[in-house]
Protein backbone atom coordinates (compact mmCIF):
# COMPACT_ATOMS: atom_id res chain seq x y z
CA UNK A 1 0.00 0.00 0.00
CA UNK A 2 1.33 3.55 -1.29
CA UNK A 3 2.34 5.68 2.08
CA UNK A 4 0.09 8.27 1.03
CA UNK A 5 -3.08 6.20 0.67
CA UNK A 6 -2.21 4.93 3.99
CA UNK A 7 -2.46 7.80 5.32
CA UNK A 8 -5.43 9.20 4.25
CA UNK A 9 -7.42 5.68 4.87
CA UNK A 10 -5.79 6.26 8.91
CA UNK A 11 -7.31 9.81 8.62
CA UNK A 12 -10.31 8.35 7.44
CA UNK A 13 -10.89 5.74 9.50
CA UNK A 14 -9.16 7.00 13.03
CA UNK A 15 -11.54 9.67 13.93
CA UNK A 16 -14.89 6.86 13.19
CA UNK A 17 -12.79 4.71 15.49
CA UNK A 18 -12.59 7.58 17.89
CA UNK A 19 -16.43 8.49 18.12
CA UNK A 20 -17.37 5.11 18.58
CA UNK A 21 -15.01 4.40 21.57
CA UNK A 22 -16.03 7.80 23.05
CA UNK A 23 -19.64 7.04 22.65
CA UNK A 24 -19.09 3.58 24.43
CA UNK A 25 -17.11 4.32 27.06
CA UNK A 26 -19.37 7.22 27.78
CA UNK A 27 -21.84 4.90 28.00
CA UNK A 28 -20.71 3.05 30.48
CA UNK A 29 -18.99 5.37 32.95
CA UNK A 30 -20.42 8.68 32.09
CA UNK A 31 -19.54 12.23 30.44
CA UNK A 32 -17.82 13.73 33.26
CA UNK A 33 -15.53 10.98 33.98
CA UNK A 34 -14.95 10.01 29.91
CA UNK A 35 -13.60 13.94 29.99
CA UNK A 36 -11.53 13.51 32.94
CA UNK A 37 -9.89 10.32 31.50
CA UNK A 38 -9.26 11.99 28.05
CA UNK A 39 -7.52 14.57 29.71
CA UNK A 40 -5.72 12.56 32.73
CA UNK A 41 -4.47 10.47 29.61
CA UNK A 42 -3.42 13.72 27.79
CA UNK A 43 -1.22 14.85 30.85
CA UNK A 44 -0.24 11.49 31.99
CA UNK A 45 1.44 11.06 28.53
CA UNK A 46 2.99 14.78 28.52
CA UNK A 47 4.83 13.70 31.32
CA UNK A 48 5.79 10.61 30.20
CA UNK A 49 6.90 11.84 26.99
CA UNK A 50 8.87 14.48 28.69
CA UNK A 51 11.05 11.75 31.03
CA UNK A 52 11.27 9.67 27.99
CA UNK A 53 12.53 12.07 25.94
CA UNK A 54 15.13 13.12 28.61
CA UNK A 55 16.41 9.82 28.39
CA UNK A 56 16.50 9.28 24.58
CA UNK A 57 18.64 12.70 24.68
CA UNK A 58 20.91 11.21 27.23
CA UNK A 59 21.53 8.52 25.55
CA UNK A 60 22.14 9.87 22.24
CA UNK A 61 24.64 12.24 23.44
CA UNK A 62 26.06 9.20 25.78
CA UNK A 63 26.47 7.16 22.29
CA UNK A 64 28.14 10.31 20.55
CA UNK A 65 30.11 10.95 23.54
CA UNK A 66 32.02 6.84 23.03
CA UNK A 67 31.85 7.68 19.44
CA UNK A 68 29.07 5.45 18.45
CA UNK A 69 26.49 5.64 16.27
CA UNK A 70 23.15 6.43 18.13
CA UNK A 71 21.14 4.83 15.14
CA UNK A 72 18.48 3.98 17.71
CA UNK A 73 18.33 7.26 19.27
CA UNK A 74 18.19 8.93 15.91
CA UNK A 75 14.89 6.91 15.15
CA UNK A 76 13.43 7.04 18.75
CA UNK A 77 13.26 10.61 18.54
CA UNK A 78 10.43 10.84 15.70
CA UNK A 79 8.34 8.23 17.14
CA UNK A 80 8.56 9.83 20.80
CA UNK A 81 7.62 13.10 18.99
CA UNK A 82 4.46 11.15 17.09
CA UNK A 83 3.71 9.34 20.06
CA UNK A 84 3.36 12.53 22.41
CA UNK A 85 0.75 14.27 19.66
CA UNK A 86 -0.54 10.98 19.74
CA UNK A 87 -1.65 11.61 23.29
CA UNK A 88 -2.05 15.17 22.97
CA UNK A 89 -5.23 14.19 20.80
CA UNK A 90 -8.78 13.60 22.44
CA UNK A 91 -9.32 10.14 22.51
CA UNK A 92 -8.54 6.39 23.55
CA UNK A 93 -7.63 4.96 20.30
CA UNK A 94 -4.85 7.80 19.40
CA UNK A 95 -4.05 7.31 23.53
CA UNK A 96 -3.15 3.22 22.99
CA UNK A 97 -1.46 3.86 19.72
CA UNK A 98 0.44 7.00 21.87
CA UNK A 99 1.41 5.02 25.03
CA UNK A 100 2.94 2.41 22.63
CA UNK A 101 4.92 4.73 21.27
CA UNK A 102 6.43 5.95 24.61
CA UNK A 103 6.98 3.03 26.38
CA UNK A 104 9.94 1.98 26.29
CA UNK A 105 10.23 -1.60 25.12
CA UNK A 106 7.52 -1.16 22.69
CA UNK A 107 9.42 1.61 21.23
CA UNK A 108 12.75 0.02 20.80
CA UNK A 109 10.87 -2.85 18.54
CA UNK A 110 9.21 0.00 16.33
CA UNK A 111 12.60 1.23 16.18
CA UNK A 112 13.94 -1.71 15.32
CA UNK A 113 11.53 -2.95 12.37
CA UNK A 114 11.85 0.92 10.99
CA UNK A 115 15.73 0.54 11.15
CA UNK A 116 15.50 -3.35 9.44
CA UNK A 117 12.82 -1.86 6.79
CA UNK A 118 15.09 1.01 6.07
CA UNK A 119 18.72 -1.53 5.55
CA UNK A 120 16.41 -4.10 3.16
CA UNK A 121 14.92 -1.19 1.31
CA UNK A 122 18.85 -0.26 0.96
CA UNK A 123 19.75 -3.81 -0.08
CA UNK A 124 21.53 -5.38 3.13
CA UNK A 125 19.57 -7.80 5.05
CA UNK A 126 19.93 -6.80 8.69
CA UNK A 127 21.96 -10.23 9.72
CA UNK A 128 24.76 -8.82 7.22
CA UNK A 129 24.16 -5.21 8.76
CA UNK A 130 24.83 -6.72 12.52
CA UNK A 131 27.66 -9.16 12.03
CA UNK A 132 29.72 -5.89 10.45
CA UNK A 133 31.44 -4.05 12.85
CA UNK A 134 32.77 -1.64 10.76
CA UNK A 135 32.47 -0.60 7.42
CA UNK A 136 34.52 -1.76 4.33
CA UNK A 137 37.48 0.68 4.05
CA UNK A 138 39.95 0.50 0.72
CA UNK A 139 42.45 3.22 1.41
CA UNK A 140 44.43 4.31 -1.65
CA UNK A 141 45.47 7.31 -3.91
CA UNK A 142 43.91 8.61 -7.22
CA UNK A 143 45.45 10.57 -9.84
CA UNK A 144 43.67 11.54 -13.43
CA UNK A 145 45.43 11.03 -16.39
CA UNK A 146 45.28 12.53 -19.47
Amino acid sequence: MNPIQFVFLAFLIIPFVEIYLLLQIGGIVGVFPTIALVVLTAIIGAGLLRQQGLATWQRFQDNLAKGTLPAYEMVEGPILLVGGALLLTPGFFTDIIGFACLIPPMRKKIAQYIIEKRLVQAGMPPQQQQSKTQPDVIEGEFRKED
